[in-house]
């Protein structure tokens, strides 16, 4: 039902939400119920090879910031448990001393599940088909952008991925032959901040 569709995104403005956000479990739980829909903390607990009341008690947690609920079960025993939203967002450019370090601990455990996907992904490449090979893989590219600029290039990306959101809770719009894809966006300016002077003079280059 429409309805029981998550919302896109939520955004977090409270550093004590941020920081219950970033636990290892916890990031794995949410990703598990965006990923694969509705689940009880059993189902959970048998997919990430964990133990029942533990995921219970962290998807608990996830419920008391917003980031899960519970949802109707098909017997009325154990209720399943849903994301609230398929992403989650915050500002980055906040000058409070308590949102900007509870953004840096979850931007590093970010990080470390980003490195510890793509070195899963190496181990099996090998394995993959040749068509799957050459369509994944890693790459980067250097750009010389104002903030501007590369705010215009991320929402640009965030849009194109956005065509494709209506496949993650709509298993019929997946088209035959497809599989998910993990999308890992980082930008990463380089050297020194430029100057005042050196912002006015690349007006007139």
């Amino acid at each position: 039902m429409a309805d029981e569709v998550p919302e896109r995104s939520i955004k977090v403005t409270d550093p004590r939400a941020l920081r219950a956000y970033a636990h290892p479990l916890r990031m794995r739980l949410i990703g598990l119920l965006r990923g694969e829909g509705p689940m009880t903390a059993t189902q959970a607990a048998a997919r990430l090879d964990d133990n029942v009341p533990n995921c219970s008690f962290h998807l608990r947690q996830l419920a008391k910031y917003g980031f899960a609920e519970r949802v109707p079960g098909a017997d009325g025993r154990e209720r399943p448990w849903r994301a609230t939203t398929q992403y989650t967002s915050w500002d980055d450019d906040s000058d409070d001393p308590a949102m900007k370090s509870a953004a840096d601990q979850l931007n590093s455990l970010m990080l470390a599940q980003y490195v510890q996907r793509a070195q899963g992904y190496l181990a099996v490449r090998a394995d993959e088909p040749v068509e799957w090979r050459a369509a994944a893989g890693f790459g980067d590219a250097l750009l010389h952008v104002t903030a501007a600029e590369l705010r215009e290039v991320t929402e640009g990306i965030d849009a194109l991925l956005a065509r494709y959101d209506e496949r993650i809770a709509d298993p019929a719009k997946r088209p035959p032959g497809s599989r998910p894809v993990m999308i890992i966006q980082m930008a990463l300016p380089r050297g020194a901040v430029p100057t005042e002077g050196q912002r006015a003079g690349s007006d007139h280059d």
